[in-house]
């Protein structure tokens, strides 16, 4: 595929840059650990191949025709983005330093989150249209949806990690409460240019 490296190169910095998927899984890290996070990952990392699949199959056509689906599915994004920035926003010290209480994401709920997520959405509309072609679109779609698999699993291993290290910083109440408030913030902002 000479499109290959161009390929490389978009799904990483799509992938590993700050976005609701990368924000959730800091605070999952920081909150939850590393290990209480992986199905979260998993999650994150099938859904967003399965939605891949299904723009490279077809929903990016459908999207493209009827902006009315796309609309409702930015305001659903929204929504649900807004929810979830005032639950980390309420998370509190890190649970395993609590010994308990609260959870991460499930598997299904990440891979549900793709779906309504605008950064998510807007890279597979995007990576359809740069990087699948016509006359090898099956080919073309397989090799997108491998590299990204491979990306995005490079960045929620980063990400989730990442939390894990911030946590040994939150063990002070206050700095948990500011951490989770940014965290929360960083979330909200990083879907309103999606949105707009």
């Amino acid at each position: 595929m000479d499109l290959l490296p161009s390929l490389i190169v978009f799904a990483l910095a799509t992938s590993c840059t700050p976005g609701p998927n990368n924000i959730m899984l800091t605070a999952s890290g920081v909150n939850f650990g590393f290990a209480r996070t992986g199905a979260h990952m998993a999650g994150v990392v099938v859904g967003f191949a399965v939605l891949q699949a299904a723009c490279a199959a077809g929903l990016g056509a459908l999207v493209a025709a009827y902006p009315a689906i796309h609309t409702a599915m930015q305001f659903a994004g929204g929504v649900y983005m807004l929810w979830l920035a005032w639950k980390v926003a309420n998370a509190g010290q890190p649970k395993k330093a609590e010994g308990g209480g609260g959870r991460p994401l499930t598997f299904i709920e990440a891979a549900a989150f793709q779906w309504v997520n605008p950064k998510g959405l807007l890279t597979s509309l995007g990576a359809v249209a740069l990087f699948v072609r016509p006359a090898t679109a099956v080919f073309d779609a397989v090799v997108m949806v491998t590299v990204f698999a491979v990306s995005t699993t490079l960045a929620v291993v980063v990400w989730t990690a990442f939390g894990t290290v911030v946590a040994r910083a939150l063990r002070n109440p206050l700095h948990a409460r500011i951490f989770n408030i940014v965290m929360a913030l960083l979330l909200v902002a990083s879907i309103v240019p999606m949105v707009m």
